[in-house]
């Protein structure tokens, strides 16, 4: 018997929530929220399927964790993403004080934790995770790579 993804590692969930958005149209982006070892929350891009620009992977799995605990504090707690995030979820991110970050691939162009604004470090910012990024980065660039050249 195979180990389903949340008992396997939170980044195969975050990939799954990735095939799944690119399934639904998607951008193909999926994240996974992590307490004490265990997956809590686990969401892909919804921001077409909501009609809502900020159903980002990273927001949604935050807003879910968020209710499951009862906290707009998810001390404790990791996200793994597909990608990197943008400036709109390093800030949620940070806000929710999440404790690690880790991600796939690297977003030159919208990234905004190791390209872009770099938002964490920013002397405005009050709450920085540990970030670990270029996480399965090859699979990740992959995937949206396909996703795209599909849509041209």
């Amino acid at each position: 018997m195979t180990a389903s993804p949340d008992t396997n590692d939170p980044m195969s969930v975050a990939f799954a929530e990735a095939r799944a958005a690119a399934a639904r149209g998607e951008a193909p982006i999926g994240a996974a929220v992590v307490r004490d070892g265990a997956v809590i929350a686990r969401a892909g891009n919804r921001a077409r399927e909501r009609a809502d620009p900020t159903a980002h992977a990273e927001i949604v799995a935050i807003r879910e964790a968020a209710a499951r605990l009862q906290s707009e504090r998810l001390v404790g707690c990791d996200l793994y993403v597909t990608l990197e995030p943008c400036a709109m979820c390093a800030g949620a991110i940070a806000h929710a004080r999440i404790r690690r970050l880790y991600y796939a691939a690297p977003d030159a162009k919208g990234g905004a934790v190791d390209h872009g604004p770099r938002l964490f470090g920013q002397p405005t910012c009050h709450h920085a995770p540990e970030v670990y990024g270029g996480i399965r980065e090859s699979e990740a660039a992959a995937i949206l790579r396909a996703f795209f050249a599909a849509k041209r």
